[in-house]
């Protein structure tokens, strides 16, 4: 293991008609001792009630900025066309400031259609999206340069999504984290894949860490060995029940070496 183990949780914004769960929420995650605290950027529910109570991603953001002191916050993930890229900028580096560095810039492609539709966004295909992902991480880049006061550190940019030509060679270029729903068998090839773009673009790989979600304790150190560091488990609202959460603390704490402290 080249990096410690992280342990986040993605506290799923549905089904919780007030706020105050999710801040709740937020800061049993903080006191479980996770990493981490994640939500996510849809409009609608994925699961349960399409219709039920949901929340907006990143006014949130803002609000853990404030309402929590230790752990990383962001997005898993922003979706890469909802917003233009120069404001998600100023965005991210207001919440940065806000939290006093503790943000991390989760993004991807999108994927779920009535957020674009309801929301008067094209959806476009697959390739679309990309191309737009891609040439939106070129304008957050040459922004984030540009803000005056400057972020307080380099916001460490997390890109999600498994695809070998197009996402994996973003995430070569730009990304800190990278996020995939691989399997573990997959993990290893699209690994190779990776080091391959970071060749070509002359980005270290080692520097980029393995990101996937939580697959329980008992697979968890297989995954550790092919490489991943950051496990995240998804709760839903309104109970957000953390016990696996908890679980997942315990089990990082028993194989880190010592504790962490922020990005690793």
């Amino acid at each position: 293991m080249t990096r410690p183990v992280r342990i986040g949780v993605q506290l799923q914004p549905q089904h919780a008609s007030d706020y105050g769960l999710l801040r709740d929420a937020v800061l049993r995650a903080e006191d479980a001792g996770v990493d981490i605290a994640f939500n996510w950027d849809h409009f609608y529910p994925l699961t349960g009630d399409p219709n039920g109570a949901h929340f907006e991603c990143w006014t949130m953001l803002g609000a853990w900025a404030e309402q929590t002191e230790r752990i990383e916050i962001g997005a898993l993930v922003t979706g890469g066309g909802y917003r233009n890229p120069d404001l998600l900028a100023d965005m991210a580096r207001t919440v940065d400031h806000i939290s006093a560095g503790r943000l991390i810039l989760g993004i991807g492609a999108g994927w779920f259609q009535r957020d674009y539709d309801a929301y008067g966004y094209e959806f476009g295909t697959a390739g679309s999206r990309l191309a737009l992902l891609k040439a939106n991480m070129a304008l957050l880049a040459a922004r984030l340069k540009k803000l005056n006061p400057q972020p307080t550190r380099d916001i460490p940019i997390l890109i999600g999504g498994g695809g070998e030509k197009k996402t994996l060679r973003l995430v070569a270029e730009y990304a800190d984290i990278w996020h995939t729903f691989a399997d573990l068998d997959a993990i290893a090839h699209k690994n190779k894949v990776l080091t391959d773009h970071c060749a070509d673009v002359g980005t270290d790989q080692a520097k980029i860490e393995r990101s996937v979600q939580w697959p329980g304790a008992e697979r968890a150190s297989t995954f550790v060995e092919a490489g991943v560091s950051l496990f995240t488990i998804g709760v839903s609202g309104p109970e957000f029940d953390l016990s696996e959460v908890e679980r997942a603390v315990r089990w990082r704490d028993e194989v880190n070496p010592e504790p962490v402290r922020g990005l690793a």
